[in-house]
């Protein structure tokens, strides 16, 4: 029920951001509190949820879905953010998009408390943004134990570059 709920909010907006990407907007999601506590709930009861110690969420979209998270579990969440979004020392690193090229900063302070950590996103397609955290979270000696996203294109194979779990609530 709630696959559904959830496939019926999401659009789909053709050539966007460039010609060939069929872009999977979970605005809406924000707009329905049912279903986005609904949402919020199963993405929490991963099993290792249990075993992180923090939530890594990823800019911007993996923020409204990641303190939803931490608040369910009572667990901490540090934010992976695009470029020139925080302040301090930072640890930061480049990857490609399907359809582009940016990076992600992680304050360096923010990782000195946890060892395992949580990664939330909105959607996994080519994996580059989650290996880019993935990467920031290993080069400090700190583990990766699970990923949860909304959406995933699994026509992209996103999650066969990873060494921890994934778990989605829809597929495209």
């Amino acid at each position: 029920m709630l696959t559904s709920a959830l496939k019926n909010l999401i659009k789909t907006y053709p050539n966007f951001p460039r010609q060939g990407v069929m872009f999977r907007d979970l605005s809406p999601l924000f707009s329905d509190p049912k279903t986005y506590s609904s949402v919020i709930k199963s993405m929490a009861s991963a099993d290792f949820f249990e075993a992180a110690n923090a939530i890594i969420a990823i800019d911007a979209r993996g923020f409204l879905l990641g303190s939803g998270i931490a608040l369910e579990i009572g667990k901490p969440m540090v934010l992976a953010r695009k470029p020139g979004k925080l302040p301090g020392d930072l640890i930061s690193k480049s990857y490609n998009l399907e359809y582009g090229e940016n990076a992600l900063s992680i304050q360096k302070e923010e990782l000195t408390a946890h060892s395992k950590y949580a990664i939330v996103d909105d959607l996994l397609a080519t994996g580059g943004t989650v290996k880019c955290v993935s990467d920031i979270i290993k080069s400090q000696g700190l583990e990766i134990i699970g990923l949860s996203v909304v959406i995933e294109l699994t026509k992209f194979t996103g999650k066969s570059k990873f060494d921890f779990p994934v778990i989605s609530q829809v597929s495209y």
